[in-house]
């Protein structure tokens, strides 16, 4: 039967969301350093969506692989698409970049020379200074001609491409014109250079333009006709398919490092280079047209993450210090709050130390039998990591499910893994086949009491600070048993079960699909349904077709989505559903689950978005809320959400990001619930130190 629902294609509505991203940039309300950083995070993410999704696709579009969702015609049809949005979107972030960014910085006192005809007189011989003691001697020009491949472009290195005339030669002559590659040496001299101060102003500059105003001293014989920058993106991505758990470390260390030789997704360069230059190094290098991508004239701004901040009189970002909890009693542990009552953890708002210093308590009970974590990302000299070791050096048992197929995270998560190995840890590796995404930890005890913590986000201290995340820690048995089964599963034993939990693979689908039909079902006799659901991504088709049915029966349905959404709006299957982005100082992670359910809301929350991997292809867990005044936190967050002013867009049925402006009282989400969370914890620490007392 034919669908008579459509959906946006997953790909271009990622665009979207990045653009979105960009946007950040050229809100003037912002410190100049913050958006400086947008523009890197936008330049960051487009790298890492050529490397994965655009070179899957031409790896479709080539025949080299195949796919049961996309046909070869399909998958050039895309990547028409995506080339031509991107251009659009590169135009907006040089006007952005060159229009506004570098004035502002002017304004600023921070002069930012783009080019050799900036550089004023005062700074010349410096800038050859520099060049002669610290770039030149780690500069190598190597020879490009036709047919003839003598060097290879390394994944996302700065390459400058040069064109160097032969001086007292014919033009006529064969041997008139050469063609080289250096490799910028950035790994060994910073990328942005700062010059002497001058009358109060700061001055700065990119290596790759230093090095374009000495060409001359790298090229005797010759008369440097023209330079620009270029960069090839390969194929990132490692797939490790029905690999069994003992050869999987071996597998793994093979693709890691092939992946630096990956074919390639695009080439980038300037793209003010004259086409009979770039035709030549298509040529020399075997690009395919469709792999062009032109850019500034300075690449890989992803870069301007490490922009160094000059002028410490430029206000700064001021994002929220993140929160103890100070109604915690210093002298009463967290196991003995949890035991009493749930605990409810926001990061970034709150801080990651609680969940740090409950891994504390657990190495130092002595009540203390098994600790149980999963490891999906987790920082470099993680506090986490050196908890679980000092666990097992305690003498207790520690079991940790690593999972080496994260993207990106492979080698950090395989080191990690050798090390607390090597300490006595009993380590447990990728199932095969299936990716483990789910955020878990379970302590179990020598008592009537064991304790999990159940997440959105990763153990990972670094991350916490810049993630919008929600961790539980729960006492409740029948959740702790189920968090146990969890691992159970992954060991490969048997379990009785989830009944509490929604667990991907196992009743996840069936429940979400059982509290739609509930909604839908108080819709349809007259009473208000009502669905909100906060995810990173929505895309499957099974569970957006359920959206759509409740849609059409009368649910009010508002979507949370950061970036993937291929749920149309604004259509007749879909005319109650709204959909809200919100890109603001931290980045939006928690997948949040609201059914109204006849005015006794349920409310979840767990790892999974709603894409096909994560519903179908890993194992992920979701928790439901129980304690009432924890609920009710969760759904003040969702309505200040849906409330946002200040930095949330509509995403239309064009995908186009339509803030929203409105008269009432400005409304910025995540800044508001920080304020709403420091209240809170102020009216519960006197709550403690005055048990008897109400308080308004």
């Amino acid at each position: 039967m034919e669908n008579k629902y459509n959906y946006f294609k997953r790909d271009i509505s990622w665009l979207s969301f990045n653009y979105r991203v960009l946007l950040e940039a050229d809100d003037e309300r912002l410190p100049i350093y913050e958006r400086i950083n947008f523009i890197s995070i936008y330049s960051s993410n487009l790298e890492e969506f050529y490397k994965v999704r655009v070179a899957d696709h031409k790896a479709i579009a080539s025949g080299i692989a195949q796919s049961d969702e996309e046909t070869t015609q399909s998958a050039i049809e895309i990547l028409e698409s995506i080339t031509n949005i991107v251009n659009q979107q590169l135009e907006t972030r040089i006007r952005i970049y060159e229009q506004s960014i570098l004035p502002t910085l002017r304004q600023n006192n921070i002069v930012f020379y783009q080019g050799r005809s900036e550089v004023e007189p005062f700074h010349q011989q410096f800038v050859r200074n520099f060049f002669h003691e610290e770039i030149f001697p780690y500069l190598q020009p190597v020879p490009v001609a036709k047919n003839e491949v003598v060097s290879f472009l390394r994944d996302n290195r700065l390459y400058l491409a040069v064109r160097v005339l032969r001086k007292n030669t014919s033009p006529n002559s064969p041997d008139y014109s050469k063609y080289f590659v250096m490799k910028i040496p950035y790994s060994k001299v910073p990328r942005f250079v700062e010059l002497p101060k001058h009358e109060g102003n700061y001055y700065l500059m990119f290596i790759e333009d230093i090095i374009k105003a000495n060409l001359g001293v790298i090229f005797p014989g010759f008369d440097v006709d023209c330079s620009y920058c270029i960069k090839i993106s390969r194929d990132a991505d490692i797939l490790i398919e029905n690999v069994a758990s003992n050869e999987i470390v071996e597998q793994l260390k093979k693709k890691v490092k092939k992946r630096k030789i990956g074919a390639v997704s695009r080439f980038v360069y300037d793209r003010h280079m004259p086409d009979d230059f770039l035709a030549f190094l298509v040529d020399a290098f075997n690009i395919n047209q469709h792999e062009l991508v032109p850019g500034d004239k300075h690449l890989n701004l992803e870069d301007l993450k490490y922009f160094p901040t000059l002028n410490k009189a430029i206000e700064g970002s001021l994002k929220p210090t993140p929160m103890r909890l100070t109604y915690l009693n210093k002298k009463e542990s967290i196991f003995s709050y949890v035991r009493k009552k749930d605990l409810l953890i926001h990061y970034p708002y709150h801080s990651f130390d609680h969940f740090t210093h409950f891994l504390y308590e657990a190495v130092h009970d002595p009540k203390t039998r098994e600790i149980m974590v999963t490891q999906y990302r987790v920082a470099q000299n993680s506090q986490v990591i050196n908890q679980l070791i000092a666990a097992a050096e305690n003498g207790k048992k520690v079991t940790v499910f690593v999972e080496l197929k994260a993207r990106f995270d492979e080698e950090n998560n395989l080191a990690t893994a050798e090390m607390m190995k090597k300490a006595g840890i009993n380590i447990i590796y990728s199932l095969p086949g299936l990716k483990v995404h789910a955020k878990v930890a379970l302590i179990l005890r020598e008592s009537k009491h064991s304790f999990a913590y159940i997440s959105t986000g990763n153990f990972n201290e670094k991350t916490a600070v810049v993630y919008a995340d929600v961790g539980l820690f729960t006492a409740r048995p029948e959740l702790v048993e189920e968090v146990h089964n969890i691992f159970l599963t992954l060991q490969g034993k048997s379990n009785s079960g989830f009944q509490h939990l929604l667990v991907a693979r196992h009743n996840l689908i069936p429940s979400l699909n059982t509290l739609i039909d509930k909604e839908i079902e108080l819709a349809q006799s007259g009473k208000k349904g009502r669905i909100i659901i906060k995810l990173n991504g929505i895309q499957d088709p099974v569970m957006i077709n359920k959206l759509y049915e409740a849609s059409e029966k009368g649910v009010e349905i508002d979507l949370i989505i950061r970036g993937i959404c291929c749920v149309i709006p604004g259509q007749p299957y879909s005319r109650n559903i709204k959909i809200t982005r919100i890109v603001d100082s931290f980045l939006e992670h928690t997948r949040i689950l609201y059914f109204g359910n006849n005015g006794n809301p349920k409310v979840f929350f767990g790892s999974p978005d709603w894409m096909k991997r994560n519903l179908y292809r890993r194992i992920e867990a979701v928790t439901p809320i129980k304690d009432a005044d924890l609920k009710q936190e969760i759904i003040d967050m969702l309505h200040i959400q849906l409330n946002d002013n200040q930095k949330a867009c509509f995403v239309d049925e064009q995908l186009c990001n339509i803030f929203k402006k409105n008269d009432a009282p400005a409304v910025r989400a995540q800044y508001t619930f920080y304020e709403y969370l420091k209240n809170k914890n102020a009216e519960k620490t006197l709550q403690f130190q005055y048990p008897n007392k109400t308080f308004q």
